[in-house]
């Protein structure tokens, strides 16, 4: 079992989950992060830590089973992030805005 970053880090980025993860999984794009679920423990410390509410267990019978894929897809091309970063300026207008992955979604590397 792993966790999983869901939509609505698009464009969040808060980067607080990242700081609180025993094992850096987690891995940096332009306006999201992502959870190798190969290295992913499923400790579940970093579900609370994310304001933006955006990490859920791959067994959530809730989670569209996508975002499994799109995890361990962009985990084996962006760099990997031990630190947290600053968040997007806009951080906040776009927590809870439904709909971000078709137009927001950006497939390019952060910087880790």
């Amino acid at each position: 079992m792993t966790h999983v970053v869901t939509e609505n880090c698009i464009k969040c980025k808060y980067m607080d989950c990242v700081e609180v993860c025993p094992v850096d999984c987690f891995y940096v794009g332009e306006n999201m992060l992502v959870i190798h679920p190969d290295e992913c423990i499923d400790c579940g410390v970093c579900v609370p830590e994310c304001p933006a509410e955006a990490i859920f267990p791959d067994t959530d019978t809730a989670l569209d089973s996508h975002w499994l894929e799109l995890n361990r897809k962009f985990a084996g091309l962006w760099p990997n992030t031990v630190a947290k970063g600053e968040p997007p300026s806009d951080a906040d207008a776009w927590n809870g805005m439904p709909n971000k992955f078709a137009e927001h979604f950006n497939p390019e590397p952060g910087e880790g």
